[in-house]
């Protein structure tokens, strides 16, 4: 059986706690919608089962189980927290982890109308993850780089998405990005993947942040394009004057980045309309709208 051929069903996620967790197989199962490298299921009211899917080794998984119980204590906002491991095994040859629930919609179906408080959110949360990483913490393979190192990706994705009518613009954005200083500061805690997939919200705010397997340590930028990608238009100003710690190169940086960030929602938007594996038609009106964001400037 292939990777693409795996079929999780609840009665495999059952199995799998019968086999290794036994005290837990009698929670009630219920599958989330969305997820690619990984397949959510909740566990009872609580707790919810990742399940290694599109992803072609464990170490994302992995990464999550060594550091987020390190960095949860001290982070303002709800993350989810790996309580169980769950080891390959003939049922199921992957790696699978039982993690706490984080409650809210994801931004993805959800809206932020309190945007204010969400600004302030946000930065408080990053103020909190962007504290100097330990010499072992992980250190990203495709991302957390200067801009200037990811033009090929940025061009794909332009190119892509064929935004004739503000290419020119969008290219003026990450041009400037390429231009601006690098991150000279220590390696810092970094999400790596703040779009509107991996925030939940309640309550017209922000209320938790997920998926932390591109979690490493490097450059702040790559969170704080989040000003623009996740956050109502107009909030941008608010979020940097709260996070108080970049500088104007890392805020253009940050708006480079946040531009090829909204590229990418729209081209998985695309890929949904298209009915291609991974596609998420309701990205790319998410994308477009974070587009426009960014190119009104902070």
């Amino acid at each position: 059986m292939t990777d693409t051929e795996l079929e999780i069903t609840a009665d495999v996620v059952r199995d799998l706690l019968q086999e290794q967790h036994p005290d837990l197989a009698g929670l009630a199962i219920r599958e989330v919608v969305g997820g690619w490298g990984n397949q959510m299921w909740r566990l009872g009211d609580e707790l919810a089962v990742r399940m290694q899917r599109m992803d072609p080794t464990g170490e994302l998984q992995l990464k999550e189980r060594r550091w987020l119980p390190v960095l949860a204590p001290r982070l303002p906002l709800p993350v989810p927290t790996p309580v169980r491991f769950g080891e390959p095994s003939e049922r199921f040859p992957k790696h699978w982890t039982v993690m706490t629930w984080v409650p809210g919609e994801p931004l993805d179906h959800g809206s932020i109308s309190r945007g204010a408080h969400a600004a302030d959110t946000l930065a408080g949360f990053l103020q909190a993850l962007h504290v100097e990483a330990p010499a072992e913490a992980p250190i990203a393979t495709d991302r957390g780089a200067h801009p200037r190192n990811c033009t090929v990706g940025f061009e794909n994705f332009l190119q892509a998405v064929a935004l004739d009518d503000i290419a020119a613009d969008v290219r003026d954005v990450w041009d400037d990005a390429v231009a601006a200083n690098a991150w000279e500061g220590p390696p810092v805690w970094v999400h790596g993947d703040l779009h509107p997939a991996n925030v939940v919200v309640s309550d017209g705010t922000l209320s938790g942040i997920i998926d932390f397997g591109d979690l490493f340590a490097g450059d702040p930028a790559w969170d704080l394009a989040a000003a623009w990608v996740l956050l109502p238009a107009g909030t941008a100003a608010r979020f940097f004057d709260m996070y108080g710690h970049a500088d104007e190169a890392a805020i253009r940086r940050a708006r480079g980045l946040a531009a090829m960030k909204s590229l990418f929602l729209m081209l998985m938007g695309q890929n949904g309309d298209r009915g291609l594996p991974g596609g998420k038609p309701h990205w790319g009106p998410a994308g477009r709208a974070a587009l426009d964001r960014v190119l009104k400037g902070v």
